[in-house]
């Protein structure tokens, strides 16, 4: 008797994200149980994540420290300023120049032990705080090269806190988390972030208003005309927040809080932070008090825990990125960025996920004109092209367990047939196992040299992808087992490779 030779196609690989909290015996096709170095792209496939590239040379001042913190002033003329932070000094990047900025204070220079400022543009100024420091302004109006103290600047009205935190909303600034106190938010006057203490400047103490008792902020953010503060364990969402005098307590969260302040985004249409229980997203219908607060990522809930316990809460940094339709938490200590794909959620309210391991970005900043800055050791970098500052890297994807709905019965694998898209002359590593088993097989093969567009038609007279070739490879396979995996691996050196399916044809054996 022939045995029945069985087939399934694995459509848009991954197209679910990494899954590492569900049982992997039960995992639909859609998901992935590695997705490392990958990106979900547009048209719902794995494929390997962008690279960066350097944005200037190498200045000694920086020399080998990490940049750790990035902002952007829009002037009221409408120029930008990048102002970057790294090895205890400030910087400006100007084009592919990165300069030094000096403190035109014209007393004694302020003492800078270390680069973990939050910067708030507000009214043509750029203002910078972080805890232990004398907050700090950058105003091109009066300089494009030096720095000083708020407290130096013309106008100064009142003592400024020296806060952890800051934000730019509704025409102020708005700080708090300092050594004395730790729930009271400082806020300035009307277009004058120099300004705390006459017009409408003024403070809120909210130390009397967690309702789980005391608590401290961590992080600040504003939304739909709403200011949210974010305590350890808990979360206050004031209302009015356009006109101080009318501020008023709209609703608490319990039970939930940040962990770390550059994990805060907001996207436009809602904020994403992270707790002590994963990534959360604050989409709060504030009329009803009702709080679905979605856990994006509750996929891999369990292993980003354990991930962020082991971070430096100062080090976690965030951004948000509509041009890519992502959602960064770079965790450095750990070496490990998650990357949620923020297009559409999952059934289960989850958004797709992906980690990568060889860009790990010690601070972000997405530009008016949509660039995404990367801090690097020595460099700001810009997220682009297909290699990390001229190396190559390791896209590694691996499938679910799969059984083609016949658990009890040995599988005889005979081929892969696998379809890319993009990658020319890529050497990829397939890699195959069986029931559960951490021994994996392996065969390679080369992707074909070819040039030619996807579909074989140049999409606006330009090769998408730059130019990506389709390549279909039919490998074959041995080995047995009531339930197979499979893994693809590539190195990454200078284009785009998205998988467009995956075929597996195998034999039925006896049931055992």
């Amino acid at each position: 008797m022939v045995a029945k030779l069985l087939t399934t196609t694995v459509a848009a690989p991954g197209f679910q994200g990494l899954n590492t909290q569900d049982s992997s015996v039960s995992l639909d096709a859609g998901y992935a149980t590695v997705a490392n170095n990958c990106v979900i792209d547009k048209f719902g496939r794995i494929g390997a994540r962008k690279g960066w590239t350097l944005s200037h040379a190498f200045n000694d001042d920086l020399s080998t420290a990490d940049i750790k913190a990035i902002g952007e002033l829009i002037d009221n003329a409408g120029n930008s300023y990048i102002i970057a932070a790294g090895n205890n000094k400030l910087f400006k990047l100007v084009g592919s120049t990165l300069t030094l900025l000096t403190y035109g204070g014209g007393g004694t220079a302020p003492t800078i032990t270390d680069s973990n400022w939050q910067m708030a543009p507000l009214n043509g100024v750029l203002y910078l705080y972080q805890a232990g420091h004398n907050p700090l302004v950058f105003d091109p109006s009066v300089s494009t090269t030096t720095f000083r103290r708020i407290s130096e600047k013309s106008g100064y009205v009142a003592t400024v806190s020296s806060n952890n935190c800051v934000i730019s909303a509704y025409g102020r600034t708005w700080s708090a988390n300092n050594a004395t106190s730790k729930s009271t938010v400082q806020f300035s006057d009307l277009l004058s972030g120099h300004v705390l203490s006459t017009g409408t400047a003024g403070t809120l103490d909210v130390a009397q208003v967690w309702p789980s008792g005391a608590d401290e902020i961590v992080a600040l953010a504003a939304h739909n005309n709403f200011l949210i503060i974010f305590g350890r364990r808990q979360i206050l969402v004031y209302s009015n927040a356009t006109d101080p005098n009318n501020i008023t307590l709209s609703d608490a969260i319990t039970g939930m809080g940040c962990v770390a302040r550059d994990s805060v985004v907001a996207t436009g249409s809602d904020v994403i932070f992270l707790s002590d229980s994963g990534v959360r997203s604050l989409m709060r219908t504030i009329q009803e008090k009702s709080a679905p607060m979605r856990d994006i990522s509750a996929n891999v809930r369990d292993d980003l825990v354990l991930e962020i316990s082991l971070e430096t809460a100062a080090d976690i940094k965030a951004v948000y990125s509509d041009k890519e339709a992502f959602y960064l938490l770079s965790l450095p200590t750990r070496q490990l960025v998650y990357c949620f794909d923020m297009r559409a959620p999952l059934p289960n309210g989850a958004n797709r996920v992906t980690t990568w391991d060889g860009l790990v970005p010690t601070a972000f900043k997405y530009t008016r004109n949509r660039d995404l800055l990367v801090g690097e050791t020595s460099y700001i970098g810009k997220y682009d092209g297909y290699k990390d500052n001229a190396n190559s890297y390791l896209m590694r994807y691996f499938t679910n367990f799969f059984d083609f709905q016949s658990p009890t019965v040995i599988k005889i694998m005979k081929k892969v047939g696998v379809t890319v898209i993009g990658g020319q002359g890529y050497p990829v590593t397939l890699k195959f196992g069986f029931d559960y088993s951490d021994i994996l097989n392996t065969r390679q093969f080369d992707l074909a040299n070819a040039a030619i567009a996807e579909y074989n038609i140049a999409e606006y007279n330009i090769g998408e992808y730059g130019g990506s070739a389709f390549d279909n490879k039919i490998i074959n396979i041995g080995g047995s087992g009531k339930v197979i995996q499979l893994g693809f691996e590539t190195t990454v050196f200078n284009k785009s490779i998205s998988i467009q399916k995956l075929d597996v044809y195998v034999k039925t054996g006896k049931t055992r």
